[in-house]
């Protein structure tokens, strides 16, 4: 959110709705580090590269997507529930490193 100073949020719950969720989202901070994501369509083709660094959020909502540690890193990862755990992926190989296209942000 951006708000200008004085805007007020009203006080509020969140009520209980019924969701079906069909797909993981997930929202990663980075924390510290540097990390490359690369990522996939729907059909697991590579599409591109993005390295994240310390301060970054990266929005994981279709499609794949990858990880490599560039620098040792700390992310913090957020994602809606309930976690299938392995039920939850499909796991496929990663993209050659000869092949990886990373775009600058």
């Amino acid at each position: 959110m951006n708000r200008p100073q004085g805007y007020v949020i009203r006080p509020h719950l969140h009520n209980p709705v019924n969701r079906q969720v069909q797909f993981t989202k997930e929202v990663l901070f980075i924390k510290s580090g540097r990390v490359r994501v690369d990522f996939y369509d729907d059909d697991q083709n590579y599409l591109e590269s993005r390295v994240l660094k310390n301060g970054d959020v990266v929005l994981l909502a279709f499609g794949g997507h990858g990880f490599e540690m560039i620098e040792d890193s700390e992310i913090i990862e957020v994602k809606q529930g309930p976690y299938a755990g392995e039920a939850d992926k499909t796991r496929f190989d990663q993209v050659p490193s000869n092949k990886v296209q990373i775009r600058e942000i």
